[in-house]
């Protein structure tokens, strides 16, 4: 049988950098629509979902022609709320698309849902892309990953992992070793529940990174590699630059 992938887009109100993002206009359309957009163009979504715990952003979603999942204005997470989101949805696969990154790849989302559709697949899908400066690579808003041969994921941190021993404080990225993590998230149902059962572990709370929780718990998560991380709309000055992204790809005049 078919396995069901449902895609669910996390946007609450409350940003703490940026209340109220997911209706912030780029380009003239809001965020949302734009994430949205590119969700549609997936070809393994069988149905698309907007977790939100405001009735403004529900009423857009609704225009946008999806579904408005209500959810609790507390969850301490996106995985919690889409858990809640999903919680009466028939689905064997979800995937967790953030709701601030206008020009996700919908190929991408197509990917991470693969890996997990096969019968002896993982329980989670995630994706990274290849670090390319020293910034980067040293600022602790950017999350690295260490993955195995396979591509399991072995750890995440703020830090730059792996460290090249000997190297100069500010080392650059080494080509094949260091990554840098995107937030796209795939989950079989059955460890999604799992997740949002257990309360965070000791390395979560060190590093803020949610993440840490399926490998904590012996999560067999599986890390794409892909080209681009996009842009993530964090703040107001982020906006032009999403808007500068999307006129490079055509998709703004």
């Amino acid at each position: 049988m078919k396995s069901r992938v449902v895609g669910v887009i996390p946007s609450r109100w409350g940003s703490t950098r940026y209340p109220g993002k997911s209706l912030a206009l780029i380009g003239g359309r809001p965020l949302l629509a734009w994430v949205v957009e590119r969700a549609r163009q997936a070809r393994r979504l069988d149905e698309i979902l907007v977790a939100t715990d405001d009735e403004r952003i529900a009423a857009a979603a609704r225009s946008f022609g999806v579904v408005a999942a209500m959810t609790s204005p507390d969850h301490p997470s996106g995985t919690d709320r889409i858990a809640e989101a999903v919680r009466d949805i028939a689905a064997d696969v979800v995937i967790n698309i953030q709701g601030d990154e206008p020009l996700i790849d919908p190929g991408l989302i197509d990917r991470v849902a693969d890996a997990l559709v096969v019968p002896e697949g993982w329980e989670m899908a995630t994706a990274a892309s290849p670090l390319r400066s020293a910034e980067e690579l040293h600022n602790p808003d950017v999350v690295k990953v260490v993955r195995a041969l396979d591509g399991r994921a072995l750890y995440f941190s703020r830090s730059a992992i792996p460290c090249v021993r000997g190297a100069a404080a500010g080392f650059a990225p080494v080509s094949g070793s260091h990554f840098r993590h995107v937030g796209l998230y795939g989950y079989r149902r059955a460890f999604l529940e799992r997740l949002v059962r257990e309360p965070p572990c000791e390395m979560e709370n060190l590093e803020k990174l949610e993440q840490l929780r399926a490998l904590a718990l012996g999560g067999r998560m599986i890390v794409l590699e892909c080209d681009s991380v996009g842009i993530g709309v964090d703040s107001p000055a982020d906006v032009p630059k999403a808007e500068a992204l999307l006129r490079a790809a055509g998709r703004l005049k």
